[in-house]
Protein backbone atom coordinates (compact mmCIF):
# COMPACT_ATOMS: atom_id res chain seq x y z
CA UNK A 1 0.00 0.00 0.00
CA UNK A 2 1.36 3.50 -1.14
CA UNK A 3 2.44 5.88 1.66
CA UNK A 4 -0.49 8.81 1.99
CA UNK A 5 -0.73 11.30 4.38
CA UNK A 6 -3.38 9.15 6.06
CA UNK A 7 -0.34 7.44 6.54
CA UNK A 8 1.82 9.40 7.78
CA UNK A 9 -1.17 10.98 10.10
CA UNK A 10 -1.37 7.19 11.53
CA UNK A 11 1.47 6.57 12.09
CA UNK A 12 1.96 9.93 14.22
CA UNK A 13 -0.99 9.16 16.34
CA UNK A 14 0.91 5.95 17.01
CA UNK A 15 3.87 7.35 17.95
CA UNK A 16 5.85 5.44 14.87
CA UNK A 17 8.45 7.51 13.55
CA UNK A 18 8.87 8.14 9.54
CA UNK A 19 11.67 8.17 7.40
CA UNK A 20 12.24 10.92 4.40
CA UNK A 21 15.56 11.62 1.87
CA UNK A 22 15.80 14.11 -0.65
CA UNK A 23 15.54 12.13 -4.20
CA UNK A 24 16.19 13.67 -7.25
CA UNK A 25 16.44 10.87 -10.16
CA UNK A 26 14.49 7.90 -10.69
CA UNK A 27 17.23 5.00 -9.93
CA UNK A 28 17.39 6.41 -6.43
CA UNK A 29 13.65 6.18 -6.02
CA UNK A 30 13.41 2.69 -6.71
CA UNK A 31 16.38 2.28 -4.21
CA UNK A 32 14.64 4.09 -1.84
CA UNK A 33 11.49 2.80 -2.39
CA UNK A 34 13.05 -1.22 -1.91
CA UNK A 35 14.70 0.11 1.54
CA UNK A 36 11.15 1.02 2.51
CA UNK A 37 12.26 4.89 2.83
CA UNK A 38 8.49 5.82 3.54
CA UNK A 39 9.04 9.78 2.24
CA UNK A 40 10.73 11.04 -0.58
CA UNK A 41 11.96 14.95 -0.96
CA UNK A 42 12.32 16.58 -4.67
CA UNK A 43 14.25 18.98 -2.43
CA UNK A 44 15.95 22.47 -4.08
CA UNK A 45 18.77 21.28 -2.15
CA UNK A 46 19.87 20.38 -5.74
CA UNK A 47 20.90 23.66 -6.56
CA UNK A 48 23.89 22.83 -4.32
CA UNK A 49 24.64 19.24 -4.41
CA UNK A 50 23.66 18.50 -8.21
CA UNK A 51 24.64 22.23 -9.96
CA UNK A 52 27.20 23.25 -7.51
CA UNK A 53 25.96 26.60 -6.71
CA UNK A 54 26.15 27.50 -2.76
CA UNK A 55 22.85 27.98 -2.05
CA UNK A 56 19.74 26.94 -2.98
CA UNK A 57 18.52 30.13 -4.60
CA UNK A 58 19.41 29.72 -8.26
CA UNK A 59 16.97 27.26 -8.26
CA UNK A 60 14.41 27.26 -10.96
CA UNK A 61 10.66 26.12 -11.30
CA UNK A 62 11.73 24.20 -15.02
CA UNK A 63 14.50 22.70 -12.75
CA UNK A 64 12.37 21.23 -10.14
CA UNK A 65 9.74 20.37 -12.36
CA UNK A 66 12.22 18.13 -14.05
CA UNK A 67 13.58 16.32 -10.96
CA UNK A 68 10.15 15.08 -9.96
CA UNK A 69 9.09 13.96 -13.15
CA UNK A 70 12.49 12.09 -12.95
CA UNK A 71 11.64 10.85 -9.38
CA UNK A 72 7.92 10.21 -9.91
CA UNK A 73 8.63 7.57 -12.65
CA UNK A 74 10.85 5.42 -10.45
CA UNK A 75 8.70 5.67 -7.50
CA UNK A 76 5.92 3.27 -6.83
CA UNK A 77 5.10 3.33 -2.77
CA UNK A 78 6.70 7.03 -1.04
CA UNK A 79 5.02 9.87 -0.38
CA UNK A 80 6.26 12.42 -2.89
CA UNK A 81 7.36 16.07 -1.79
CA UNK A 82 8.26 18.62 -3.74
CA UNK A 83 10.02 21.88 -2.84
CA UNK A 84 8.61 25.13 -4.37
CA UNK A 85 12.13 27.23 -4.87
CA UNK A 86 12.98 31.13 -4.17
CA UNK A 87 10.27 33.23 -5.45
CA UNK A 88 8.10 30.48 -6.77
CA UNK A 89 5.25 31.54 -4.02
CA UNK A 90 5.09 34.90 -3.80
CA UNK A 91 1.89 35.73 -4.13
CA UNK A 92 -1.11 33.42 -3.40
CA UNK A 93 -1.39 33.09 -7.43
CA UNK A 94 2.15 32.38 -7.88
CA UNK A 95 1.72 29.24 -5.66
CA UNK A 96 -1.32 27.91 -6.99
CA UNK A 97 -0.20 28.04 -10.40
CA UNK A 98 3.72 26.75 -9.36
CA UNK A 99 2.43 23.74 -6.72
CA UNK A 100 -0.28 22.96 -9.72
CA UNK A 101 2.86 22.29 -12.01
CA UNK A 102 4.72 19.97 -9.71
CA UNK A 103 1.42 18.17 -8.71
CA UNK A 104 0.53 17.36 -12.43
CA UNK A 105 4.23 15.74 -12.80
CA UNK A 106 3.85 13.64 -9.51
CA UNK A 107 4.21 15.22 -6.88
CA UNK A 108 1.45 14.22 -3.68
CA UNK A 109 2.11 17.45 -1.75
CA UNK A 110 4.68 20.66 -1.65
CA UNK A 111 6.89 22.40 0.57
CA UNK A 112 7.07 26.54 1.01
CA UNK A 113 9.31 28.34 3.67
CA UNK A 114 8.14 30.15 6.21
CA UNK A 115 5.85 30.82 9.01
CA UNK A 116 2.22 32.55 10.13
CA UNK A 117 2.46 34.93 7.04
CA UNK A 118 2.02 31.75 4.42
CA UNK A 119 -1.03 31.38 6.30
CA UNK A 120 -3.79 32.93 3.35
CA UNK A 121 -1.50 30.74 0.74
CA UNK A 122 -1.91 27.62 2.53
CA UNK A 123 -5.17 28.16 3.08
CA UNK A 124 -5.92 28.78 -0.61
CA UNK A 125 -4.10 25.58 -1.47
CA UNK A 126 -5.91 23.58 0.72
CA UNK A 127 -8.43 24.62 -0.81
CA UNK A 128 -7.50 23.65 -4.25
CA UNK A 129 -6.40 20.16 -3.27
CA UNK A 130 -3.10 21.09 -2.92
CA UNK A 131 -1.55 19.65 0.24
CA UNK A 132 0.82 21.49 2.05
CA UNK A 133 4.30 21.42 3.66
CA UNK A 134 5.73 24.52 5.36
CA UNK A 135 9.27 24.33 6.39
CA UNK A 136 9.68 26.34 9.24
CA UNK A 137 13.19 27.25 11.53
CA UNK A 138 15.95 28.01 8.83
CA UNK A 139 15.05 27.87 5.99
CA UNK A 140 17.70 28.50 3.49
CA UNK A 141 15.90 30.47 1.02
CA UNK A 142 16.53 33.31 3.48
CA UNK A 143 19.95 32.34 4.02
CA UNK A 144 20.80 36.01 3.02
CA UNK A 145 18.20 37.47 5.56
CA UNK A 146 19.58 35.47 8.58
CA UNK A 147 23.21 36.47 7.82
CA UNK A 148 24.36 32.36 7.05
CA UNK A 149 22.62 29.16 8.46
CA UNK A 150 21.91 29.33 11.92
CA UNK A 151 20.08 27.69 14.56
CA UNK A 152 16.83 29.27 14.64
CA UNK A 153 14.28 29.46 17.75
CA UNK A 154 17.04 29.74 20.65
CA UNK A 155 15.45 32.65 22.59
CA UNK A 156 12.26 32.19 24.42
CA UNK A 157 10.34 34.82 22.15
CA UNK A 158 11.76 32.82 19.26
CA UNK A 159 10.74 29.65 20.34
CA UNK A 160 7.64 31.07 21.27
CA UNK A 161 7.07 32.36 17.87
CA UNK A 162 7.53 29.34 16.04
CA UNK A 163 5.22 27.57 18.14
CA UNK A 164 2.46 30.17 17.13
CA UNK A 165 3.31 30.04 14.11
CA UNK A 166 2.99 25.88 13.68
CA UNK A 167 -0.13 26.25 15.22
CA UNK A 168 -1.33 29.17 12.50
CA UNK A 169 -0.39 27.02 9.67
CA UNK A 170 -2.44 23.89 10.89
CA UNK A 171 -4.89 25.64 11.00
CA UNK A 172 -4.65 27.35 7.62
CA UNK A 173 -4.62 23.39 6.41
CA UNK A 174 -0.82 22.49 5.99
CA UNK A 175 -0.38 19.08 5.97
CA UNK A 176 2.96 19.07 7.13
CA UNK A 177 5.30 21.18 9.23
CA UNK A 178 9.53 20.26 8.50
CA UNK A 179 11.65 22.15 11.48
CA UNK A 180 15.22 22.73 10.43
CA UNK A 181 18.19 23.31 12.78
CA UNK A 182 15.94 24.41 15.64
CA UNK A 183 16.63 23.43 19.46
CA UNK A 184 15.62 19.64 20.23
CA UNK A 185 13.64 20.70 22.97
CA UNK A 186 12.00 23.27 21.06
CA UNK A 187 11.20 21.00 18.49
CA UNK A 188 9.84 18.80 20.64
CA UNK A 189 7.20 21.61 21.86
CA UNK A 190 6.08 22.04 18.37
CA UNK A 191 5.25 18.62 17.21
CA UNK A 192 3.29 18.37 20.69
CA UNK A 193 1.63 21.34 19.93
CA UNK A 194 0.05 20.15 16.41
CA UNK A 195 -1.61 17.25 15.60
CA UNK A 196 0.14 17.05 11.90
CA UNK A 197 3.30 15.25 11.01
CA UNK A 198 6.41 17.58 11.50
CA UNK A 199 9.84 16.58 10.01
CA UNK A 200 13.07 17.04 11.80
CA UNK A 201 16.19 18.00 10.13
CA UNK A 202 18.77 19.28 12.71
CA UNK A 203 15.76 19.25 15.06
CA UNK A 204 16.01 16.30 17.60
CA UNK A 205 14.26 12.97 17.78
CA UNK A 206 11.08 13.61 19.14
CA UNK A 207 9.63 14.78 15.75
CA UNK A 208 7.43 12.61 14.20
CA UNK A 209 9.42 12.03 11.15
CA UNK A 210 13.33 12.89 10.12
CA UNK A 211 14.82 13.76 7.15
CA UNK A 212 18.41 14.35 5.34
CA UNK A 213 20.02 15.36 2.15
CA UNK A 214 21.11 11.82 0.33
CA UNK A 215 24.38 12.94 -0.36
CA UNK A 216 25.40 13.90 3.40
CA UNK A 217 23.87 10.41 4.56
CA UNK A 218 25.68 8.55 2.24
CA UNK A 219 28.99 10.88 2.92
CA UNK A 220 29.50 12.48 -0.28
CA UNK A 221 30.40 16.24 0.85
CA UNK A 222 32.64 18.75 0.77
CA UNK A 223 34.71 20.07 3.68
CA UNK A 224 32.70 19.25 7.38
CA UNK A 225 29.18 18.59 7.80
CA UNK A 226 26.66 19.52 9.29
CA UNK A 227 26.11 18.57 13.32
CA UNK A 228 23.31 16.60 12.40
CA UNK A 229 24.49 14.47 9.09
CA UNK A 230 25.34 11.01 9.98
CA UNK A 231 27.02 9.09 7.52
CA UNK A 232 24.95 5.59 7.23
CA UNK A 233 27.10 4.43 4.76
CA UNK A 234 29.80 3.05 6.92
CA UNK A 235 29.50 -0.45 7.72
CA UNK A 236 26.95 -1.62 4.89
CA UNK A 237 27.87 -3.00 1.59
CA UNK A 238 25.44 -1.35 -0.90
CA UNK A 239 23.78 1.89 -0.85
CA UNK A 240 20.37 0.20 -0.63
CA UNK A 241 21.58 -0.95 2.57
CA UNK A 242 22.40 2.60 3.95
CA UNK A 243 18.70 3.68 3.39
CA UNK A 244 17.65 0.63 5.20
CA UNK A 245 20.17 1.39 7.77
CA UNK A 246 18.64 5.16 8.64
CA UNK A 247 15.41 3.75 8.67
CA UNK A 248 15.85 1.61 11.22
CA UNK A 249 17.50 4.17 13.24
CA UNK A 250 15.31 6.70 12.46
CA UNK A 251 12.35 4.07 13.28
CA UNK A 252 14.05 2.89 16.73
CA UNK A 253 14.98 6.25 17.94
CA UNK A 254 18.49 5.74 18.08
CA UNK A 255 19.47 8.71 14.89
CA UNK A 256 19.01 11.31 15.66
CA UNK A 257 21.46 10.55 19.12
CA UNK A 258 21.44 13.88 21.11
CA UNK A 259 25.02 14.75 19.74
CA UNK A 260 22.78 15.53 16.93
CA UNK A 261 20.94 17.67 17.80
CA UNK A 262 20.85 21.45 19.45
CA UNK A 263 20.79 23.10 22.69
Amino acid sequence: MPVSLTTLRAMKQRGEKFAMITCYDTIFAQTMNAAGVECLLVGDSLGMVLQGHDSTLPVTMQDMIYHTQCVARGNSNAFLLADMPFMSYGTPNDALENAAALMRVGAHAVKLEGGAWLADTVSQMARCGIPCCVHMGLTPQSVHVFGGYKVQGKTPDAAAKLIEDAKIVEQAGAALILLECVPTAVAAQVTASVSIPVIGIGAGKDCDGQVLVVHDMLGLHQGKPARFVKNFLVGQTSIQDAFVAYVQAVKTQSYPAPEHGFN
